[in-house]
């Protein structure tokens, strides 16, 4: 399988990266900028192909989308990038994967990481700073990717669009005190964008160490999914496909 994995210069994303390589398949990492490239040196050694950009810039994540597109269709995407604090939080937690999801050729599977964290998210849109130009929410973002997950399950049945939690885990975000298993923290991402098992092939779950969890109300409700895409295409300029807009 060909698998795209966003933020793969490190954590759970190069963990990521490294176990499909392990298992054979065809993957392609990314980075932000290209004095990254040594990161990934190694999978690039093991046959890994790169993309370039700054998911905090909306032309730049454009740009990793046509990278990507240039490459093939993907079987499957892990949209794992993700900041824990700043102004960056919100663009790259949550408009990087909506417009990677819109710009790139639509795959089998996609996988968006979200965090336990997301429960104390506000499912509230009247504050969001979409540009990134003041320090955002983690819970809030968090709480929007995974309502994305759900709306992309919902409005494309032919696709397996799921969220992770992958546990609070020792990577650098997290912390080297984290309590949790970090092979456990990029297992389940694999297994959804790979597995032939039943379970990895459903849609709209949200997924915590190969077990189905239960998710903030907030995420399955199709107004709030809707009032999202509707707020993301405005601000991007972008319509997610399959999405039909009043044109107000």
């Amino acid at each position: 399988m060909r698998i795209f994995v966003t933020g793969s210069a490190d954590g759970l994303g190069k963990a990521a990266a490294h176990e499909l390589l392990r298992a054979g398949h065809d993957v392609v990492v990314h980075v932000r900028q290209a004095d990254r490239r040594d990161a990934v040196r190694g999978l690039l050694d093991r046959g890994a192909e790169l993309v370039i950009g700054d998911l905090a810039d909306v032309a730049q994540t454009r740009q990793v989308a046509d990278q990507v597109n240039a490459l093939g269709r993907m079987d499957a995407v892990i949209h794992n990038a993700g900041v824990y604090s700043g102004p960056a939080v919100i663009p790259v937690n949550v408009v990087a994967p909506y417009l990677l999801t819109a710009c790139m050729m639509r795959p089998e599977r996609l996988v968006y990481l979200s965090s336990g964290m997301h429960r104390g998210g506000r499912p509230d849109l009247t504050h969001i700073d979409w540009a990134g130009t003041r320090a955002g929410n983690y819970s809030d973002s968090k709480l929007l990717v995974t309502t994305l997950a759900m709306a992309v399950a919902r409005l494309w049945p032919d696709t397996a669009s799921n969220a992770v939690d992958p546990g609070w885990v020792p990577t650098r975000m997290g912390g080297p005190s984290a309590p949790d298993d970090l092979r456990l923290g990029h297992l389940t991402q694999e297994w959804l964008a790979t597995s032939d098992d039943p379970r990895a092939r459903h849609t709209g779950g949200y997924w915590h160490h190969q077990r189905r969890a239960t998710a903030h109300p907030a995420v399955h409700d199709e107004d709030f999914q809707g009032r999202l895409l509707d707020k993301l295409a405005r601000f991007t300029g972008i319509t997610l496909p399959g999405i039909v807009r009043d044109g107000t």
